[in-house]
């Protein structure tokens, strides 16, 4: 069986875990608290599987992989229905735009490690911690909410009737915007599409307060 090392609210495991579940594969969760005893990723047998001690983690039985976008491409290519990429060249690369803009230009700057430092390193208040997490949550929606609305290909999801790559990022984002208090007016279109994801049971299942570590 699969075995994924997760954190019930990290995005970038829950990511995973709705790819996961939207290709109807079980797995095991193996939980890896990131605040208790000085946060379990940096522990040496952690760091031993994922080297800069981040999750998710996926142990597929021939080693450990790391990366939640390369995990659902790999996801994709060893299960490949249902897809969670298009089958045209075009497609794909919209949907990974979209995916890309949430995992590489939105997510990094707002981790943990990156509100941690901030507040070791430069002294900056949770006040001014969640000021940061907003700011750059609601710069990169908002280019989100244009593209959805600008380009062709966006439907019930964020490309045609079905979930893709995109939507398993843009859940998850939007979960912790609206944890953050992010204010999600000017988006409607990325409203409706997490609202047409939530109600799917591959989502609803993937969500932070129904995993085994949920606290």
């Amino acid at each position: 069986m699969l075995k994924l090392y997760s954190y019930f609210r990290s995005s970038a495991a829950y990511r995973v875990r709705i790819a996961l579940n939207l290709k109807g594969l079980p797995y095991e969760t193996v939980p890896v608290h990131l605040l208790r005893d000085g946060g379990q990723q940096n522990q040496p047998d952690y760091r031993a599987l994922s080297p800069l001690g981040t999750v998710p983690t996926l142990d597929a039985g021939a080693g450990a992989m790391t990366q939640s976008l390369a995990i659902i491409e790999y996801l994709d290519e060893t299960h490949p229905l249902p897809p969670l990429m298009p089958a045209s060249a075009e497609g794909r690369a919209r949907v990974r735009a979209l995916a890309q803009t949430i995992a590489c230009d939105i997510h990094p700057v707002n981790n943990l490690r990156v509100l941690n430092y901030l507040g070791r390193e430069f002294g900056a208040s949770k006040e001014q911690k969640d000021a940061w997490y907003r700011h750059w949550v609601i710069e990169g929606l908002l280019a989100i909410e244009q593209m959805l609305v600008a380009q062709p290909g966006t439907a019930t999801f964020c490309h045609g009737q079905a979930p893709t790559l995109a939507d398993c990022c843009l859940v998850p984002q939007v979960f912790n915007a609206r944890r953050f208090n992010c204010p999600l007016d000017k988006m409607p279109t990325i409203q409706r599409i997490v609202a047409a994801c939530e109600a799917l049971p591959a989502f609803q299942n993937a969500a932070p307060a129904n995993q085994p570590d949920a606290e």
